[in-house]
């Protein structure tokens, strides 16, 4: 259990501090992006990367599956069977990446399409193209961070994934400073990707020696049975996923401007970078999790969870407040009024960050536990009723309703998966759940309107002091909250406690 703390532990630290170095990198670079080329190209840029991330369905869970597979080898040091999945999860994902290589170049001729008003900014079929490389050599390393993954250092991750945006970042700024051009910027940075998936191909071959041996036995058959079964489950989930987290930015282009999602991605540049950070810091004890599971009592799986969840409570909660809370303003005093987009529809994609959220908690309970097929119709429902919803609403109601179709499709996940799941993963009833969505959905929302109030009359004008007093009341009136509501909870002691244990005093009386 100390092992699994203090794995934990470090992977968080290094998520905190990633979180800092790479707002601040980002923040710097999409700066000197909107004033040397402009917000259509933003929305270039994040429309294709939503159109990758689309044709990412063709890895259909197999890395979600080959995560479950290695926990219990990686927890009971067998390096044998490591290195039979690894063999079969590097072959899969060769083939993966040729896959993707044909649907993409497949998709070429019908970007006019997605693209609408892109105006005089090049060879969007260029542009297009340098994408698809950069995200097929991914495919090509990226299957040894499951073993990272399960091996519990997460941070070894984070931590390359940090150098390598901050010298991305700085190589594309010098070039933008310089010549002010996207194509270049895009090669830059490529080039700055693939150079870093090499290096961490050698430090990782060298962190796990074994994975270069040439005797590698083939995964025994009941093995590859369940492993299959397991992918054929993930296949509806992968495909539901993509559905939903990819196509929103496409909706926007085709229907409304490619300028739109550049206005968005200015909202999107901090919602992700809070949203991969908060991720992150969960993520980070997903390996933690798989041993758990994998040696632990289903009441103490609960237990857990039960603090899991509370945590992402905490977390969620108070970013939705402050990003709900702090977004336009921000936005407002770093590039402009004319930057804004309208606050009914950032409510709208807060209430979604903050759903998706507390799923993510489930789901990687569930991941861990290895519990894939129950749930398997719902993602298909999710991918069904969002695009239908969003394309119909778009029509209804314009750009809100992209959104309005999201939080569909994500309320009837958020009622579906826990019904389905709970009583497997935890052997309880999902009523438990349920109760504790209510609780801490009221709390959330109590403690918004609050902060709401309080910015009505704080930025009636914004300024930057203004918006600096804000912000502190922000972080005073969530967190100040949730500490009265929740403070004598067994969730809360547990926290209090295992901080109390890890801090350096504590340590000290222990050696004496």
């Amino acid at each position: 259990m100390n092992s699994r703390v203090n794995m934990t532990m470090r992977n968080v630290f290094w998520s905190y501090f990633s979180m800092v170095a790479s707002l601040i990198i980002q923040f710097v670079s999409r700066t000197i992006f909107i004033y040397t080329l402009g917000e259509t190209y933003l929305g270039v840029n994040g429309l294709f990367t939503n159109v990758l991330g689309l044709l990412s369905f063709a890895e259909l869970g197999i890395g979600t599956a080959m995560n479950f597979a290695l926990y219990k080898p990686v927890a009971h040091g067998d390096k044998e069977k490591i290195k039979s999945y690894m063999r079969a999860y590097k072959w899969a994902y060769r083939a993966i990446a040729v896959i993707i290589s044909v649907i993409g170049l497949v998709l070429v001729p019908f970007l006019d399409y997605i693209v609408k008003d892109p105006g005089n900014i090049g060879d969007i079929r260029l542009y297009y193209l340098l994408f698809l490389l950069n995200t097929i050599t991914t495919y090509f390393v990226s299957y040894k961070y499951s073993l990272v993954n399960a091996d519990q250092k997460n941070y070894i991750q984070t931590n390359t994934h940090l150098i390598a945006t901050f010298v991305k970042a700085i190589v594309q700024i010098v070039f933008l400073l310089l010549f002010s051009d996207y194509l270049g910027y895009l090669i830059a940075g490529i080039a700055i990707d693939i150079l870093q998936r090499f290096f961490i191909n050698i430090y990782l071959n060298k962190l796990y020696p074994y994975l270069k041996e040439k005797d590698v036995k083939p995964l025994e058959k009941e093995e590859k049975k369940t492993l299959i079964t397991k992918i054929k489950a993930l296949i509806m989930h992968k495909i539901g996923d993509v559905c939903v987290n990819q196509t929103d930015n496409i909706i926007v282009s085709s229907f409304i401007s490619v300028t739109m999602v550049g206005l968005l991605s200015n909202y999107n540049l901090l919602i992700t970078t809070v949203t991969t950070c908060v991720n992150i810091l969960f993520n980070s004890v997903t390996g933690s999790l798989g041993n758990l599971v994998a040696t632990e009592s289903k009441e103490r799986q609960y237990s857990i969870f039960s603090t899991y969840r509370f945590v992402a409570f905490w977390f969620y909660g108070f970013t939705a407040i402050a990003l709900f809370t702090l977004l336009t303003p921000f936005i407002t005093l770093w590039i402009g009024e004319s930057m804004v987009v309208d606050e009914f529809v950032i409510l709208l994609i807060i209430i979604n960050y903050y759903m998706v959220g507390h799923r993510n908690c489930l789901n990687n309970f569930k991941s861990a536990a290895g519990v894939f097929e129950r749930d398997k119709f719902v993602a298909v429902i999710q991918a069904v009723v969002n695009i239908v919803a969003s394309i119909g609403l778009v029509y209804v109601v314009g750009l809100p309703g992209v959104y309005l179709g999201t939080i569909i499709q994500g309320t009837i996940a958020s009622i579906i998966k826990p019904i389905v799941t709970y009583k497997p993963v935890f052997d309880k009833s999902s009523k438990f759940y349920f109760m504790d969505a209510a609780k801490y959905g009221i709390t959330t929302i109590i403690a918004g309107v609050l902060c709401v109030a309080a910015k009505h009359f704080i930025l009636s004008e914004i300024t930057i002091l203004r918006f600096i007093l804000m912000t502190i009341i922000v972080l005073i009136i969530p967190n100040l909250f949730f500490f009265l509501i929740f403070r004598k909870t067994s969730e809360f002691h547990y926290i209090l406690n295992t901080i109390k244990n890890k801090l350096p005093h504590k340590n000290k009386k222990k050696v004496q």
